[in-house]
């Protein structure tokens, strides 16, 4: 069986209801990002960053997968998929992909803030004064700007793999992520969904765009990666 790579971003989670990382004003849910998605951030003022992502946790409950996510999950009775996303929501999950890597964190889950692999499960709002078994206060279990991405090599090392790759919902302009596509084999397929995909340069093959949302446009790249097993 084929291993399909798929990167998905913002733009796939954004047909469910959520919002894509920042809107064009560079705020996102009308905060500055430096202010809710960095560890300085963090130290600033804790209780704005934790009700920030409840306020995201919240939402989450209230959305569900969308096509795109169910048709890649539906991959998996042809393909050997792997997905590797920006997003920190389930909504793969959900929609029954069992192989998802997560490069930028989880909003379900949260971490302790002197040991980074002590993580724990949670769906409920966090405090301040939620702890771990040591007495340190828990934070969101996201990589921040100006955080290392731990999840990167192994990201890398499937892109390496891949018998075929896909790039659906992202803009591109998030590094390291966007850097994956560079990784591929010169030889593989290579298909970006997107309805505004951007430029890709120093990619070793040509890419195939399907310019349209995930919803539509991963049903033409199912219909794409049949016709080549």
């Amino acid at each position: 069986m084929k291993k399909l790579v798929v990167l998905t971003g913002a733009g796939i989670s954004a047909e469910s209801g959520l919002k894509t990382f920042r809107d064009s004003d560079g705020l996102w849910e009308g905060h500055n990002i430096q202010d809710v998605a960095t560890p300085e951030g963090f130290r600033k003022n804790p209780e704005l960053v934790l009700e920030f992502y409840n306020q995201r946790r919240r939402q989450l409950h209230e959305v569900a997968p969308n096509a795109g996510h169910l048709l890649l999950a539906d991959l998996e009775k042809d393909f050997d998929v792997h997905i590797v996303t920006q997003n920190v929501d389930n909504l793969h999950e959900r929609a029954g992909s069992s192989k998802v890597l997560h490069l930028h964190g989880e909003l379900f889950k949260v971490r302790s803030t002197k040991n980074y692999d002590h993580v724990l499960d949670w769906e409920t709002d966090l405090h301040i004064g939620d702890i771990d078994g040591f007495g340190h206060q828990l934070r969101p279990h996201i990589v921040w700007f100006g955080e290392a991405v731990p999840a990167l090599d192994q990201a890398v090392s499937l892109t390496e793999q891949a018998d075929c790759f896909a790039v659906v919902g992202t803009s591109l302009q998030v590094y390291p992520a966007a850097g994956l596509i560079s990784y591929t084999l010169p030889h593989i397929p290579v298909f970006y969904v997107d309805p505004k995909p951007a430029p890709i340069y120093s990619v070793p093959n040509p890419v195939e765009i399907i310019a349209e949302p995930a919803s539509t446009g991963v049903a033409k790249l199912r219909e794409k990666l049949l016709q080549m097993r």
